[in-house]
């Protein structure tokens, strides 16, 4: 019985051990991508390297599902850019173009005003009550470059979570199961 038990331990042990490790191994994974998050808001400037686009306002340039990379650099805004923008009371950030550009004369600050393409009016209407024109801070960055389509993976999962749900508990079962 001796003999038994000790093979019974030897096992446990080393699920355990290996369900450390895999525990371990899906830590490093998580962390790995947070610190390249944090890395790309560095290079970029931008609080949000990456968004995707998820509505049909900017089309055809854009399309919903592009995903869009920002930079945010010290150069001034002009008309004609596209931006990506915040803005007060809304959580979701909103891709448009720069239409109008207004330099105030005593502090050289810049105000600007967006527009979607596929849309008919200004977006006056989307900013906060009483807000004329986006500030600096309002814009998260410049579009500098997009992946089409890729942005759908977001999509989905945001507008059905069932199936985000099942998407992590399939990666989480696959990653305890595996073996090295």
């Amino acid at each position: 019985m001796g003999w038994i038990g000790e093979t019974v331990d030897s096992i446990k042990s080393i699920q355990i051990r290996q369900l450390l490790t895999q525990a371990v191994s899906l830590g490093m994974i998580v962390t790995s991508a947070l610190i390249i998050w944090k890395a790309l808001m560095c290079i970029t400037g931008s609080e949000s390297p990456v968004v995707v686009v998820l509505s049909g306002s900017m089309e055809p340039g854009f399309k919903r599902g592009d995903i869009l990379f920002l930079h945010m650099s010290k150069d001034p805004i002009r008309a004609g850019e596209i931006v990506v923008f915040n803005v007060d009371g809304r959580e979701i950030p909103i891709v448009h173009r720069v239409i109008k550009v207004h330099e105030r004369q005593d502090t050289g600050e810049v105000d600007v005003l967006t527009k979607g393409d596929n849309n008919y009016g200004d977006d006056r209407l989307l900013y906060a009550q009483g807000q004329l024109w986006l500030q600096r801070h309002h814009i998260m960055g410049r579009a500098v470059g997009f992946l089409p389509y890729v942005g759908w993976v977001t999509i989905i999962m945001t507008e059905k979570p069932i199936i985000k749900y099942i998407l992590i508990g399939a990666l989480g079962l696959l990653v305890i199961t595996s073996k090295d």
